[in-house]
């Protein structure tokens, strides 16, 4: 019959319209601010920086590489390499970034500085209100502004953070093995002339 797609589109604008009233799945607007909806964990809006242990400009797993800041899309990543190296929180010696400032007036909120980083040293947040009357220096977050504890990680993207915590556990293992191997390798190479014997030299021979 004519028109009977726009008559079943029109019916079921009117059920649902007449649900939103009754029906509790359907009552999908709340009293905001009063009222909250928990985000999902797939939520993103804008990134931060993961740092781990209590001290955060010593726990950033950032490592200044700026793969983030060359694929960032519009360009809204600006990262300032150290000259020298201080010990990470696991005590490694590391490069860190001097600056490390993302504009979030430009940032669309693409991830795709999650998708490169090797380090897992930048995820995206849930947080959203960050209105400000200050248009331009307000909304260029330094590193000390976007530095989050792996907690936050684990508390608004808990799946996530817990394959992370388990592959970056995982990696640990494995280069302290290959560093003990490298330790005892070196070790053995270094103790095998020693105890090697010299030649005798046969009786009756002078030196030329």
């Amino acid at each position: 019959m004519l028109g009977e797609g726009i008559l079943k589109g029109l019916a079921e604008t009117a059920r649902n319209f007449a649900g939103s009233f009754v029906s509790a799945e359907r009552l999908t607007t709340v009293e905001y601010p009063e009222q909250r909806i928990v985000p999902i964990e797939a939520t993103r809006d804008f990134p931060f920086l993961v740092y781990d242990g209590d001290d955060w400009e010593k726990g950033l797993r950032c490592v200044a590489c700026q793969i983030c800041e060359k694929e960032c899309p519009p360009k809204c990543i600006y990262i300032v390499k150290s000259t020298d190296k201080k010990p990470d929180a696991l005590g490694k010696m590391q490069i860190y970034p001097a600056r490390f400032d993302i504009d979030i007036s430009v940032c669309m909120s693409c991830q795709i500085c999650v998708e490169v980083c090797p380090f897992e040293a930048i995820k995206m947040d849930t947080e959203f209100e960050l209105a400000t009357t200050d248009r331009f220096g307000g909304l260029l977050y330094d590193r000390q502004q976007l530095a989050k504890s792996n907690d936050h990680f684990h508390k608004i993207h808990p799946t996530e953070a817990a394959e992370v915590d388990a592959r970056l556990a995982e990696e640990k293992v494995k280069a302290d093995a290959k560093a003990k191997a490298a330790a005892a390798a070196a070790a053995a190479k270094a103790v095998a002339p020693a105890a090697t014997p010299a030649a005798k030299r046969p009786e009756g021979e002078t030196k030329p």
